[in-house]
């Protein structure tokens, strides 16, 4: 299959973190492709890839980096594809990457999830794929329907075991 998504990270010792969006991605059946691409180190695969997305298929971006963070920015500044920046907690607790990603110059937009947040990319470039496939869309408001679940579980395991004073 051609992959729809692309997880991009400035270095390998980042995985753990994408391994989350890969896994979500998976489930929601959506696929993607995952490679490691370094904004000061590999410039000129940077720009061969972001240049050539599009026209392989992709549609949404996730690139995520750590200190610096440069990578997602440059990527965006390369194609019109929507861009996810992934700030990865390597230094600074990650605050250095969260800035670098979210201060883009005006008509370079990356959309930023939180530090280490695998997860929220990979459902972020869900809900965009989704906007154009209903199918996608009615996988992914089912995995919705998990979430509610799993807090209405909690809160009746949460009354079984503990005689609050207030209660909702």
């Amino acid at each position: 299959m051609t992959p729809l998504v692309s997880i991009i990270m400035g270095s390998t010792s980042d995985l753990p973190v994408l391994r989350k969006a890969a896994d979500f991605l998976e489930q929601m059946q959506v696929p993607f492709e995952l490679q490691a691409l370094s904004a000061h180190r590999t410039p000129a695969a940077v720009e061969r890839f972001a240049t050539g997305a599009a026209d392989r298929g992709i549609k949404v971006i996730i690139a995520a980096a750590g200190m610096a963070a440069a990578l997602p920015g440059v990527i965006a500044a390369l194609t019109p594809l929507p861009v996810i920046g992934l700030p990865i907690d390597s230094t600074l607790q990650g605050q250095d990457a969260l800035l670098s990603i979210v201060m883009m110059p005006p008509g370079i937009p990356v959309a930023t999830v939180g530090i280490n947040a695998g997860m929220n990319a990979a459902v972020l470039a869900v809900r965009m794929l989704a906007l154009g496939d209903a199918d996608l869309a009615a996988r992914y408001a089912a995995w919705c329907g998990t979430l509610t679940a799993k807090i209405e579980k909690a809160n009746a395991d949460l009354s079984a075991i503990a005689d609050y004073k207030y209660k909702v």
